[in-house]
């Protein structure tokens, strides 16, 4: 196997690393590369970044930054990483669709985690987020994401599989588990039984889609339910979309089901 050169093996981790972290990160990033003690890098990114994956790929970037290209000074290493990140904002405002994971990590295919994709996807918002998930339960970045949201005058509509409580091994209340500040300034909807056909097993059919919708122009599709389960050690796929006509669809399509009556509204108690 041919050895990749020191600054090589720099441009290819930064362009995997700008891949799955958010441009803001890579920032903080560079700010202790640029700024602390060699002795502290470590001890810095876990003070400076507070999501635990995120920190995880920072912290393998610095460890092989500096067992094998530790020639590459820090201000090359500083600029390869603005290089990657600013490159991967442009595509990915200019209209993309992007595979999201969450699952086993592979240094050799890059993936967006779930978590992650679905927060850029609440953050980007300026006007309405429509979220849909079967199940919702401890996801605490995702809540504080959407409260945010809310504050900044982001429309809030989600859409659950009922808001009773969730049957089965770990039952829950729908609602309760979305918690006081979410279901204050949400508008919430379930799918009423009457309203589902029945199938051969005489079982009424379920709420099964997860996504998350920002403006009817940036969405995430995925098999996750909006759970700690599916964000950290379940085998997720699913895709970004950034533009074209399928946000605007699925947003039409929601609002439709809304207008129609066929999804109702959790009265606030």
């Amino acid at each position: 196997m041919i050895q990749m050169k020191p600054e090589q093996l720099i441009v290819e981790q930064a362009y995997w690393l700008a891949l799955s972290v958010p441009q803001e990160t890579i920032e903080s990033a560079i700010s202790v590369i640029l700024n602390a003690q060699e002795s502290r890098l470590q001890s810095e990114i876990f003070t400076r970044i507070p999501h635990h994956q995120h920190r995880e790929m920072l912290l393998s970037f610095i460890e092989r930054w500096k067992s094998d290209a530790k020639e590459i000074e820090a201000n090359s290493v500083a600029i390869a990483l603005r290089m990657a990140a600013h490159s991967q904002q442009i595509q990915r405002n200019s209209g993309s669709t992007e595979l999201v994971w969450t699952g086993p990590h592979t240094t050799k295919i890059p993936f967006r985690y779930t978590e992650q994709a679905i927060l850029e996807i609440i953050e980007s918002a300026r006007h309405r987020i429509i979220l849909v998930s079967f199940a919702v339960y401890k996801i605490p970045n995702i809540a504080k994401a959407l409260i945010n949201a809310a504050k900044r005058g982001i429309t809030l509509t989600v859409i659950v599989e009922t808001p009773n409580l969730i049957e089965g091994e770990g039952e829950y209340n729908t609602i309760q588990a979305l918690g006081d500040e979410i279901a204050n300034c949400s508008s919430i909807y379930y799918w009423p039984e009457e309203n589902r056909q029945i199938g051969e097993n005489g079982k009424p059919g379920i709420l099964h889609v997860k996504c998350v919708v920002a403006d009817a122009h940036r969405m995430i599709l995925s098999s996750a339910n909006m759970t700690r389960q599916a964000f950290t050690v379940n085998m997720e796929l699913g895709v970004m979309i950034r533009g074209g006509d399928l946000p605007g669809t699925v947003d039409r399509q929601f609002r439709s089901l809304i207008d129609s009556g066929q999804l109702r509204m959790v009265c606030p108690n």
